[in-house]
């Protein structure tokens, strides 16, 4: 889950989908450093273009939109964590770089 505050006051909550067992998503406390509203992404054995509402919150590892899939819920990313496409629309035009994001299980 993916919970969005400001301050004390939670304002909304989005179910995704984080890294798998091959791939875990980061545990920590970043911030986002860069947002796109598309971007292209790739790796071994993938490659996805524009992907929507990219919210970078350490090195390659991003919140973001997502097309391809709908197993929200179930551990599917190669790291990133991924919301419906309206989901990460909401957070991207709330947010803005040097959003805190706190990444735990």
């Amino acid at each position: 889950m993916v919970y969005a505050y400001v301050g004390d006051n939670l304002l909304n909550s989005f179910l995704v989908s984080t890294g798998t067992a091959a791939h875990p998503t980061v545990v920590g406390q970043f911030r986002i450093w860069i947002m796109l509203r598309y971007t292209d992404m790739s790796g071994p054995g993938y490659y996805l273009p524009d992907v929507p509402y990219t919210m970078y919150f350490y090195e390659g590892y991003g919140l973001h939109g997502t097309y391809w899939h709908s197993n929200f819920g179930t551990p599917m990313s190669h790291g990133c964590v991924n919301l419906r496409t309206e989901d990460a629309g909401w957070i991207f035009a709330r947010a803005s770089v040097g959003t805190l994001v706190n990444v735990h299980y």
